[in-house]
């Protein structure tokens, strides 16, 4: 499906002059993959010059009647071409002809090429055709002088960089990316083309307003209990995620990581395949065990040249040495009724500004919520009778006391009524095992204190750019278990 290789050539007085020509080895890689040991190898322009033409009888010594090649029993109705390149063959071949310019690519087959299969079946000769097409619209090179030929194949490079990355046709208008790109007439000769070499993996540059936007976002997930013969659980895990729009090539970006004196070291530290260099350190102070007093505790260092789009930098686990909301659940059943209690109390060390928090309290198998008698001692309450849902919506803030409480009973349909509605339902919640799940965020917070200072993040590019940063800390499999009954036990493995 994808061209492994594709060549301009023109005949000037008998000379053969290679106008462009590209590789993509990722393609030949797939290529050598699904054709094993009948794989051929893509030979140099110079033998693979001479087995083209020789295979369209266009040199001199090839004017003779050739058997394999002129006979009767192989009419060639399309422009698909097999070559002979020493005890291999390349096939398929499309070439294209327009003013004396000879257009030709080798497409990628995804299947056996013994025997060949139909070409219609073969995707990557209408990516193979679309290409060359392109490209003839794009040059178009008839009653050109020299200097516009040379700025038009000058600019080939980039436009493909666009139009075909790592091998991969996704646009073939030339004519549309030379006019959204900015670049137009012979102005972009060989000598304004810059010197730096693109990336394959970047297939275009920004132009605009220079900024660096950089994201600490921690995510805390937790098992808790109420149990002393069953230990609570938590973990946190983090993510550092940018977007860079910096003009040039290749700019350079350093990103620290600093944690304040007594936060809790990072671990499992992943790093995006862009960063260029990792201090050792990092890795030496890796994944150590919790009660190794020589973690490692910054600054993390990351240097990179960033992708155009948003991408994670690194994610990164840490031990907090406690969840930052404690939570206590009680469920009891009576008759068609059930009793709740549930208790949270925000740790004192978390900073008390939520953008919200609530706590949703379901209720499997038991039908529709019939009637709710509850009380809180802070937010308010809302129910979805049908889903079987009480949420509990605590707000912004918790009270100077740092703890609230849900005290109540709610009851359903008797356990003889016929209920037609689908009610929600969990395999792991049967009887009174049951849960509340919280979901909160904490803007502007984490809990390791990770964070990024606008000041030492470092950026090497033409222009300076605005650098903004922020963090965050958010719930994610927040659950606290009916201390009432059995639970689904969870370990430091599981939530890794």
């Amino acid at each position: 499906m994808l061209p492994s290789g594709s060549n301009l050539t023109r005949k000037d007085k008998m000379q053969i002059i290679i106008l462009f020509d590209r590789r993509y080895p990722t393609v030949e890689k797939r290529a050598r993959i699904f054709n094993g040991k009948s794989y051929t190898e893509m030979p140099e322009n110079k033998i693979f010059l001479k087995a083209l033409f020789s295979e369209l009888g266009m040199t001199e010594l090839d004017k003779n009647f050739v058997e394999h090649r002129d006979s009767c029993c192989r009419i060639n109705r399309t422009s698909i071409h097999e070559i002979t390149v020493g005890d291999g063959i390349l096939w398929p071949v499309l070439v294209m002809t327009q003013n004396a310019i000879l257009y030709a690519c080798l497409p990628l087959v995804d299947q056996p090429l013994t025997p060949h299969p139909p070409l219609i079946n073969l995707p990557g000769i209408s990516a193979a055709f679309a290409l060359l097409s392109g490209l003839m619209a794009f040059l178009n090179l008839s009653q050109r002088n020299e200097s516009e030929i040379a700025s038009k194949v000058a600019q080939l490079p980039a436009m493909l960089m666009h139009a075909c990355p790592l091998g991969t046709p996704t646009d073939t208008d030339f004519g549309l990316m030379q006019t959204l790109s900015g670049c137009q007439g012979p102005q972009n000769s060989v000598s304004a083309m810059p010197t730096q070499k693109q990336p394959a993996w970047k297939p275009g540059t920004y132009k605009g307003k220079p900024q660096v936007n950089v994201y600490v976002t921690e995510q805390i997930r937790s098992m808790q209990y109420g149990k002393k013969d069953v230990i609570d659980v938590w973990q946190e895990y983090g993510t550092v995620t940018c977007k860079c729009d910096l003009e040039g090539i290749m700019p350079t970006v350093t990103v620290s990581l600093n944690l304040p004196i007594n936060g809790s070291p990072l671990q499992d530290i992943l790093v995006h395949p862009c960063v260029s260099a990792v201090d050792s350190t990092i890795l030496t102070f890796n994944s150590v065990d919790d009660m190794d007093d020589s973690l490692f505790n910054g600054p993390y260092k990351f240097p990179f040249t960033p992708p155009l789009d948003v991408f994670k930098l690194c994610s990164y686990t840490s031990q907090a040495p406690v969840p930052p909301i404690l939570g206590f659940y009680q469920m009891k059943e009576e008759e068609q009724q059930i009793k709740i209690s549930v208790n949270l109390k925000l740790h004192e060390s978390v900073k008390n500004g939520f953008e919200y928090c609530v706590a949703h309290i379901p209720f499997f198998s038991r039908g529709p919520i019939i009637h709710t008698e509850c009380k809180v001692s802070y937010g308010h309450l809302e129910v979805a009778q049908e889903k079987s849902l009480v949420v509990w919506i605590i707000g912004q803030k918790f009270p100077k006391s740092l703890e609230v409480s849900l005290t109540g009973s709610i009851m359903f349909p008797g356990f003889g009524t016929t209920n037609h509605s689908v009610q929600p339902s969990d395999p792991f919640c049967t009887g009174l095992t049951a849960y509340v799940r919280l979901y909160f965020r904490i803007p502007d917070y984490t809990l390791t204190g990770c964070y990024v200072d606008q000041s030492s993040v470092q950026v090497y590019s033409s222009a300076k750019p605005k650098i903004i940063t922020s963090k965050e800390l958010v719930s994610s499999e927040y659950y606290v278990w009916n201390s009432e009954a059995d639970a689904p036990i969870a370990n430091r493995f599981l939530l890794s």
